[in-house]
């Protein structure tokens, strides 16, 4: 087992919202690991209960405990909504740090720090003179472009020197995932194209990584059940939790890869299906790693990682099995064979209590899974390469943080330390705090 990691507080939780907004699946990176130091983004107030939030960006030497924190009070974040997230990237090549936030089918909400604030850290104080204001464009792409004006789930993947932003462009049901290229030499996006198309459905991406020169994704499908007054600009039916397009209309695993930085898109047969010209489409061949039917318990955006191998591991959920709704782990090994096992030692999850995935330094998985009746007890699991990604084993487990877990991947990865982003309950009456726990992997 584990031993009980070191807990450093962040922040308070906004928990006099209804809806948790620190701690969501989609959000691919909240806490990054970048040089000697690490990164977090979140949301906090100025007093318990008080309205609005603020996005709060922290930062700490990985030697100390002790956060410096910005408050970025020139954008005020109202509306409660899990949706609407705090997304984390941080460009290797100048050193820009990147954040975009509070959307739910909204025009782009964006923002960058100065060139070499995480290159040279010690070099810069930390307020908010070092980042822009609020942006509703991506530099280099025209202000008015239509592609940023309906936008969900927006992610930052590094790309070796630069970087890439993706997001949905759509609603639940029938939207599309747009990609843009940053530039770290110029300081601007240039446009991808639409990587995947929705036709009548929305492709809902676990996450994006790359590994080794090659970019994976892999995804979910939600097909479109009409409703009345779905194409009405003001219709906001499709932003309720679930519904009209629940996630019982979820279906299929798919996966595509790119070794030429998204230029053009492959299959697992590696054959080419998308271009800058044409997206992969859900009809197009060779993309679904493992058929599931709707209505089969499968949910979306769920954990994704990528081993030093090449071999993709996905988490999901389906009822498929006699012994009702269970998590599985959803495997393509480096050969291109895919596979799906239930993960033991957790218990059947609720409509989310999603979790997420990394690899250690020694190329072990770690799977770190809310579980229980009301999702709040943390439980990591580890499986190692050795026992080909069968073994799972709980190696931690504790009650008391009621959100979905993300982790530092690179932290992970290059010191030996599984950190996590997490929240602690309301108790009281009093709110909760945001907070990470760090724990010492390096041995295992």
């Amino acid at each position: 087992m584990l031993k009980d990691p070191v807990i450093t507080i962040l922040g308070r939780d906004p928990s006099h919202r209804v809806k948790i907004l620190n701690g969501n699946s989609f959000q691919q990176d909240v806490l990054v690991t970048f040089g000697e130091w690490q990164y977090a983004a979140w949301y906090g107030n100025e007093a318990p209960g008080a309205e609005p939030l603020y996005v709060h960006v922290g930062r700490r030497c990985l030697t100390s405990r002790e956060w410096e924190i910005v408050v970025l009070d020139d954008y005020e974040q109202r509306t409660d909504d899990p949706h609407n997230t705090v997304q984390l990237g941080i460009c290797h090549g100048d050193g820009t740090i990147h954040l975009s936030y509070d959307h739910h089918c909204d025009q782009l909400r964006y923002r960058h720090s100065v060139k070499g604030l995480a290159l040279k850290p010690d070099e810069f104080q930390w307020n908010k003179d070092q980042f822009t204001p609020n942006l509703s464009f991506l530099p280099g792409l025209p202000k008015d472009l239509d592609a940023l004006t309906y936008l969900t789930y927006p992610r930052f993947v590094v790309l070796d020197n630069d970087m890439l932003f993706s997001a949905r462009n759509g609603k639940a049901g029938l939207g599309s995932d747009h990609l843009f290229y940053y530039h770290s030499d110029t300081g601007n996006f240039t446009s991808l194209g639409i990587p995947l198309v929705g036709v009548q459905n929305n492709p809902y991406i676990n996450r994006i990584d790359y590994r080794n020169g090659r970019i994976h994704i892999t995804w979910v499908y939600r097909g479109f059940i009409w409703y009345e007054g779905w194409d009405d600009p003001l219709d906001t039916k499709h932003k309720t939790h679930a519904g009209p397009n629940g996630a019982e209309n979820n279906y299929d695993l798919c996966y595509i890869y790119s070794d030429d930085r998204g230029l053009t898109w492959k299959n697992g047969d590696g054959e080419t299906i998308g271009s800058l010209a044409e997206g992969v489409h859900p009809e197009s061949k060779g993309i679904v790693g493992l058929y599931i039917p709707k209505n089969s318990g499968l949910t979306n955006q769920d954990g994704q990682a990528v081993d030093y191998d090449g071999g993709v591991h996905a988490l999901n959920r389906d009822s498929l099995s006699e012994n009702g709704r269970l998590r599985t782990h959803l495997y393509r090994s480096p050969e291109g064979k895919w596979s799906s096992r239930y993960i033991p030692h957790v218990g059947e999850p609720r409509y989310c209590d999603r979790g997420c995935m990394a690899v250690s330094k020694i190329g072990d998985l770690f799977i770190v899974i809310p579980d229980g009746p009301n999702g709040s007890i943390l439980t990591i699991i580890k499986a190692t390469k050795k026992g080909k990604y069968e073994d799972y084993k709980v190696v931690w487990r504790k009650d008391g943080f009621p959100t979905e877990p993300l982790l530092d991947v690179e932290g992970l990865e290059k010191n030996g330390v599984l950190s996590i982003f997490s929240i602690t309950p309301k108790e009281g009456g009093k709110e909760g705090n945001v907070v990470v726990l760090d724990f010492d992997v390096s041995s295992e």
